[in-house]
């Protein structure tokens, strides 16, 4: 699916307004070094909109995690934010660490981001916490002992994932029994690294994911970006290599807790593309290319088989959304560049095709259920059967996109494409979705492939405007939008 272009927002965030930093000062009633010190600041403000930072700093002991959190004073909202975990689940905006700044030596700061929309007046904060020590007055002259941190509620899912394979055209389980996924998708992870701003985009903490859980979700597809799992030079190092991959598999632990089955896919991969329909003329990943390159792609692909190939309820979704199509001057050649890779007529870089990528991650003696896109970003699956890969481990999915806007995106096309697709193998919708801010659509959608017993995935759970793309949530405590009621009521009114 296209991204709300994240650094475009920012960027237009600080062209706009800008009024200069509002800072909130440190004052303590004897000079004492405060515990701990905070610095709040409005960088820039529009209407009705504005960018926060704060800077934290840690004047006792070290600790090795940290959690900071004030209040609004003025009724605002918490949008986006980087450099930490941010979440607001009631009046109280917390900001938590990530795993490549948890560490807080004595002395030391840290500083962290977010957008925020404000009505009638932008008041800053009075007051702030970290680890629950009130932060910017004297010090206690009694040492404080680093709070033990809170059990977590219990997962909101009842049992373990499953391992799914394909059976015929039918997902089961290791007892036979017939399962679909379905969920949603959680982006993030494919842009905010590359962009430099962090690894996720809002929070991905215990009750960010239960609150995905309670819309008796499945299923979470998790986007990735080659560069950042591989450490490529482009990438702060903060966001890049271990601390990426770390932050997946914290993710996935977290998906799996609440009980749901965590899919990873590449979304952004290296290879410069200027063709038709190009979405940035950048070598790096900084956008969505055609077809991914040999350079990097099959590594990147060996990098995450090898990490979860003892995990088989990890799912593998190959590449996003293929579109070799645009760039060749046939639909027979697109659908040779999308199955064997290598020179395609109107991509300057080599490809990897569908065949090298499913070769690396089997090389690695992964056996997980892997899903295989078509053309046309994942829309058309007219010749997938003619131009499937091969399989040694015969557990593939065929892996289907639609919007609103896409040319298949009715039951005359979806009866005759999809349907003979689906009779021979397991079909994924792994992304569903539509601009409209209704659901009328994925209403549609989801009763079709309910009908014929077929899996599902909505775009996305994150909180962006629906004029830039369907969000399924207003809040990351699982507020739906207008759109995203419509998934969410009817995953719950389905049995289990």
């Amino acid at each position: 699916m296209r991204h709300p272009p994240r650094s475009v927002l920012l960027a237009v965030a600080g062209a706009l307004a800008l009024l200069g930093s509002v800072s909130v000062p440190v004052v303590t009633a004897s000079g004492a070094t405060p515990a701990c010190t905070v610095e709040y600041s409005v960088t820039s403000q529009w209407e009705p909109g504005f960018q926060g930072a704060v800077t934290i700093t840690n004047n006792v002991a070290s600790v090795s995690s940290w959690s900071h959190t004030f209040d609004f004073a003025g009724g605002q909202k918490l949008g986006q934010g980087w450099n930490a975990e941010w979440s607001r689940p009631g009046t109280t905006v917390t900001a938590s660490h990530q795993n490549h700044n948890g560490a807080l030596a004595t002395g030391a700061s840290v500083s962290a981001g977010f957008l925020g929309s404000w009505s009638g007046s932008n008041p800053s904060p009075t007051s702030f916490k970290l680890n629950g020590t009130t932060c910017n007055v004297d010090a206690d002259p009694s040492p404080t002992p680093t709070p033990t941190p809170t059990p977590a509620d219990p997962p909101a899912g009842d049992e373990t994932p499953p391992v799914l394979r394909a059976s015929g055209n039918k997902l089961v389980d290791a007892d036979g029994t017939t399962r679909r996924l379905l969920g949603v998708n959680r982006s993030g992870g494919e842009f905010m690294c590359v962009q430099g701003h962090g690894i996720w985009d809002g929070p991905v903490d215990d009750a960010a994911i239960r609150a995905i859980a309670d819309w008796n979700a499945d299923t979470v597809r998790i986007p990735l970006n080659e560069e950042c799992r591989l450490g490529l030079s482009n990438i702060k190092p903060r966001y890049a290599g271990s601390h990426c991959i770390d932050a997946f598999k914290d993710l996935v632990a977290k998906v799996k807790a609440n009980g749901m089955t965590p899919m990873l896919e590449l979304h952004w991969t290296h290879g410069r593309y200027t063709g038709n329909s190009a979405g940035c003329s950048d070598v790096h990943a900084g956008c969505r290319k055609p077809m991914p390159g040999t350079q990097y792609t099959p590594s990147f692909g060996t990098s995450v088989a090898d990490t979860f190939k003892d995990d088989p309820t990890v799912v593998s979704d190959l590449f996003n959304e293929p579109y070799p199509d645009r760039a060749t001057a046939t639909t027979t050649q697109a659908w040779q560049c999308r199955r064997d890779g290598g020179t395609c007529p109107g991509i300057g870089h080599e490809v990897a095709g569908m065949q090298d990528l499913v070769d690396a991650v089997r090389a690695t003696g992964a056996g997980d259920l892997i899903l295989v896109g078509g053309i046309a970003y994942s829309n058309d699956l007219s010749q997938w059967l003619t131009y499937r890969p091969d399989d040694p481990k015969n557990n593939l999915a065929a892996a289907w996109h639609v919007y609103n806007f896409n040319t298949c995106a009715n039951e005359s096309c979806w009866n005759s494409q999809l349907a003979p697709v689906a009779a021979q193998v397991p079909l994924v919708a792994g992304e569903i979705g539509e601009n409209t801010c209704a659901h009328s659509f994925v209403d549609q959608v989801m009763k079709w492939f309910d009908d014929r017993g077929l899996s599902y995935l909505g775009w996305t759970w994150n909180t962006w405007s629906c004029t830039s793309g369907p969000a399924l949530i207003s809040s990351y405590d699982g507020t739906p939008t207008a759109y995203g009621i419509g998934l969410r009521d009817h995953l719950r009114s389905l049995d289990g």
